[in-house]
C-alpha cells in the first residue's frame, strides 16, 4: 500500500514538471503490468482480473480466454477430470516436438485411449446415461444425483457389480440416495423411469442394503399428502384435514411399518369424506398408486384407532 501511494505521489510530482506534459499510464491485460508510456517506469503492483471466471468448453479444447474447468462431479464416468492430449506433435509455441518428445506422447495417447476402454469406465458411461434419464423422468435434485453416483461408485469399489444388471444396480442405488435425502420418491416411480420390474427393484434394494450395511428410515407419510392432493385437484381445506389425520395417525402409532404412501392415500381419502367433495376412490387410487383394498383396510384402521379424535 505504501508503495503504491508513493508511486501516485511521484508520477503527481512529475504532472507537474515542465519536461512532461502529460502522464499516460498503460495497463498490459496479458501479464498485468502497469507501467508510464513517458519513462517507462512499471508498478511493483499488478492489476487484479475483476471478471466472471470463464467456465466454457468446446468439445475437447478449452478457450483461450478461459482461466478454470468445468466443476468436479461423481456422476461423470471421470469426474470433470479427463485429460486432454492433442494428436498434433507441436508445443505450446507452435514448433514442433522431438523425436524422443513425440514418441513419449504418442505413449502417453495411447494409454489414455486405453484407460477410457476399460470395464470400470464403460460401466459407470452406461450408469450415468441412464441416471441422467431417471433424473429427467422423475424430476431429481441435484443432491440425489450426486449421492446416487457416490453410491454407485462405493458398489463398484466392493466389486458387486459383475453379473448383474447396471441398471438394476442403478436404480437401486437412486432409491437408497431418494431415502437417504428425504427425496419422496416410491418405488413404482423409479421402476417406471428405469423401465424395469418393480419386483426386481425390491430384490436388488434389500441386496444392496445388506451389503452396504444401510438402514435409511422412512417415508414421513406427509410428504405423500401434498403430491395426492395436488394431483386430485381437492380443495386447501381438504388438504389442510388430510395433513392432521396423518399428524394424528403418527400419534396414535398406525403408520408405524405401515407404507406411507397408504397412509398418505388414506388421510385424503378420510378426508375427502368428512368435507364431501366429489373424489372418486379411483382417482386416489391412480394418484397415489395404491390399491382400493389397502386404502379401505388403512382407512378402516385409522377409523378404528382414531375413533373420537377424527369426529371431532
Amino acid at each position: 500500500m505504501r508503495n503504491r501511494i508513493w508511486e501516485v505521489k511521484m508520477l503527481t510530482e512529475l504532472v507537474h514538471q515542465k519536461d512532461y506534459k502529460e502522464i499516460r499510464i498503460i495497463t498490459d491485460y496479458y501479464t498485468g503490468e502497469i507501467a508510464c508510456q513517458n519513462c517507462g517506469a512499471v508498478s511493483v503492483e499488478k492489476t487484479v482480473e475483476l471478471g466472471p471466471e470463464s467456465t466454457f468448453v468446446t468439445g475437447e479444447e478449452h478457450t483461450a480466454s478461459s482461466r478454470v474447468g468445468r466443476k468436479i462431479s461423481l456422476k461423470m464416468a471421470d469426474m470433470g477430470l479427463s485429460t486432454i492430449i492433442e494428436s498434433k506433435d507441436i508445443d505450446a509455441t507452435g514448433k514442433a516436438l522431438s523425436r524422443e518428445n513425440s514418441r513419449m506422447f504418442y505413449r502417453l495417447r495411447m494409454w489414455d485411449r486405453n484407460s477410457r476402454s476399460a470395464n470400470t469406465i464403460k460401466s459407470f458411461q452406461k450408469a450415468f446415461f441412464l441416471l441422467d434419464g431417471i433424473r429427467t423422468k422423475i424430476a431429481l435434485p441435484e443432491s440425489v444425483v450426486e449421492q446416487t453416483a457416490y453410491i454407485f461408485r462405493k458398489i463398484s469399489a466392493k466389486k458387486i457389480l459383475s453379473g448383474r444388471s447396471t441398471s438394476g444396480i442403478l436404480c437401486a442405488t437412486v432409491y437408497i440416495a431418494c431415502r437417504l435425502t428425504n427425496t419422496p420418491r416410491t418405488l413404482q416411480d423409479i421402476a417406471d423411469a428405469g423401465n424395469i420390474r418393480r419386483k426386481n427393484l425390491q430384490r436388488t434394494y434389500r441386496f444392496l442394503v445388506r451389503e452396504l450395511e444401510i438402514y435409511p428410515e422412512a417415508y414421513n407419510p406427509h410428504e405423500f399428502v401434498a403430491r395426492i392432493s395436488k394431483t386430485i385437484k381437492i380443495s386447501e381445506k381438504t388438504e389442510r384435514l388430510a395433513f392432521r389425520i396423518v399428524t394424528l395417525a403418527e400419534k396414535t402409532g398406525i403408520s408405524t411399518s405401515k407404507n406411507p404412501m397408504a397412509i398418505a392415500a388414506a388421510a385424503v381419502h378420510l378426508a375427502v369424506q368428512k368435507n364431501k367433495e366429489k373424489v372418486s376412490q379411483v382417482k386416489i387410487t391412480q394418484a397415489s398408486g395404491i390399491s382400493s383394498v389397502t386404502i379401505r383396510d388403512r382407512t378402516k384402521e385409522i377409523k378404528k384407532c382414531m375413533g373420537v379424535k377424527f369426529s371431532g
